[in-house]
């Protein structure tokens, strides 16, 4: 019977595999520069030529009273997936519709209210005739994603988004890499035109996103900040041997000092006490120990706000304050570095 560690160990690079590895590197290096190169010359593109149908498109679904129906065959129906999904998510309604069930009855998904968004690198993909036909039919704007502008689906779209010319990162030039990677920066780069044209608000964003990071990095601090008895706080002329036993209670590595209106006007943190540490400690007063003026957040600041104050203070707790910065800053909460791991932001 193998024993645990024989089946747990990592494997280990022979000698074939060793000798075999710049080769590698130096394959996954001639792809991405190859997919670089699409890019550069999609940017390149963007300020000659292409420019023009790209605001036409962008125009064209905002002004679409109902969704973006995007479709594509193969590798750009994968990549079509992405897009719709981009723009749903960034505040533009849009799904995916297979071309081929398309030609049996999912045309009954696309209203004359839609834009049709089809992506063929050739334009020449069959199973996109009856999509094509069925926009002309019923007057349903049709844009184009496509390296052949004169092709079929090219000269019947309403607008033609044509791609530059790039060599695939297939040593064959046969398998959609460069221009898969071409497809999908073209489509980013409608979403995000569309998502800022229409000042599309991180707020919104948030809505449309409740679950996994991008949820959590969206939730406000009030969501998730302490409130009430858990939040250490004192008052000016208390002495420290009570601050330590309120931080110690508490459990937050701090304790905020606030005034007779309930002001923050200090925090005394465990480096404070190290930095303090004498044999009178006990006896003083907390105005004496306490670091002034400590950097703090509201309660309708995002999560993802917190994080980057956090990490760029190199702090773990901050506390939760109410009113203008002119005005008296009333302490209503505190937020620790472990309430933001355990929502799943840190």
């Amino acid at each position: 019977m193998p024993n645990s560690a024989s089946t747990t160990s990592k494997p280990q690079m022979t000698a074939s595999a060793d000798a075999e590895g710049p080769a590698l590197i130096a394959s996954a290096l001639r792809t991405l520069e190859a997919e670089a190169g699409g890019v550069a010359a999609l940017s390149a593109a963007m300020q000659n030529g292409l420019g023009a149908p790209f605001i036409a498109a962008v125009e064209t679904i905002r002004n679409a009273k109902g969704r973006v129906i995007v479709s594509g065959m193969g590798k750009s129906g994968h990549v079509a997936h992405k897009i719709a999904a981009t723009m749903a998510s960034t505040g533009t309604p849009a799904f995916f519709v297979h071309p081929a069930e398309a030609s049996h009855g999912d045309l009954g998904m696309v209203t004359s209210d839609d834009v049709i968004l089809a992506l063929s690198w050739s334009g020449e993909t069959a199973e996109l005739k009856n999509m094509i036909d069925y926009s002309r039919r019923f007057k349903i704007p049709l844009i184009a994603i496509t390296a052949e502008s004169g092709s079929t689906l090219g000269t019947a779209a309403d607008v033609t988004l044509a791609l530059p010319a790039a060599r695939e990162a297939c040593p064959h030039n046969l398998a959609p890499t460069t221009s898969s990677l071409m497809q999908l920066a073209l489509g980013d780069a409608l979403a995000i035109a569309l998502l800022e044209s229409r000042g599309f608000t991180a707020l919104q964003f948030r809505d449309l996103h409740p679950g996994g990071r991008l949820g959590a990095l969206l939730k406000f601090v009030r969501d998730f900040m302490h409130t009430g008895e858990p939040v250490p706080l004192m008052q000016t002329g208390a002495l420290m041997s009570e601050a330590i036993v309120t931080m110690t209670a508490k459990g937050f590595g701090c304790v905020g000092i606030a005034d007779g209106q309930g002001k923050l006007t200090g925090i005394i943190t465990d480096g404070d006490l190290r930095r303090h540490m004498r044999s009178d400690l006990l006896e003083q007063k907390v105005e004496a120990i306490m670091t002034p003026k400590p950097i703090t957040v509201r309660a309708d600041q995002l999560a993802s706000e917190v994080l980057e104050i956090m990490n760029s203070s190199k702090i773990t707790a901050l506390f939760v304050v109410e009113g203008h910065k002119t005005a008296v800053q009333k302490v209503i909460g505190i937020v620790h570095l472990h309430d933001l791991l355990r929502v799943g932001v840190a």
